[in-house]
C-alpha cells in the first residue's frame, strides 16, 4: 500500500536511565524512526515528526515480520478518539530490530513509547498495518 499523503503528528517518548547513554538511546531512536527531530532531556528522550515516511522502517518491518495482528490489535486497543498509541522494546531498537511490547514492562529499562495523532487516524493504522492480502 502506498504511503497516504495524510497529516499526522508522530510522537516518541522514553525514559532515560541513569545507566544509560543518551547518545546510544539516540542511536535506538533513530533505527526505528527517520526523519525526526530528538530532544535529549535529564531522565528523558523525545522525538516528533509530522511526516509518515519517517514510520517507513516500522512500516516496512510490520510486513517483513507477519506482525501486523499484534499491531492491529494495540493500536485499536489503545485509540482514542485521533490518537493511538503503541510500545517499542528500546535494547531490539538499539540492535537494529523493531520489536512491539504489549506491556511497558516487557522492556528491562523501559520501553518506547510511540503516539500518532490524526483526524485521519484509521487511515493511518490500516497503511501502517497494510496487511490487505
Amino acid at each position: 500500500m502506498k504511503r497516504p499523503s495524510l497529516s499526522c503528528k508522530i510522537e516518541l517518548f522514553c525514559s532515560l536511565n541513569p545507566s544509560e547513554d543518551p547518545s546510544k538511546v539516540k542511536f535506538a531512536i533513530d533505527n526505528i524512526l527517520s526523519n525526526c527531530k530528538i530532544t535529549i532531556e535529564k531522565f528523558s528522550i523525545k522525538a516528533s515528526s509530522n511526516d509518515l515516511q519517517s514510520l517507513e522502517k516500522i512500516h516496512e518491518n510490520i510486513g517483513s515480520m507477519n506482525s501486523q495482528r499484534i499491531y492491529r490489535r494495540t493500536l485499536e486497543k489503545n485509540l482514542d478518539a485521533n490518537s493511538t498509541w503503541f510500545y517499542l522494546n528500546k535494547q531490539a531498537a538499539f540492535a537494529e530490530k523493531i520489536a512491539i511490547c504489549e506491556k511497558s514492562d516487557e522492556s528491562p529499562l523501559g520501553p518506547i513509547k510511540l503516539v500518532l495523532t490524526s483526524s485521519s487516524i484509521n487511515r493511518i493504522i490500516d497503511w501502517l498495518i497494510d496487511d490487505e492480502e
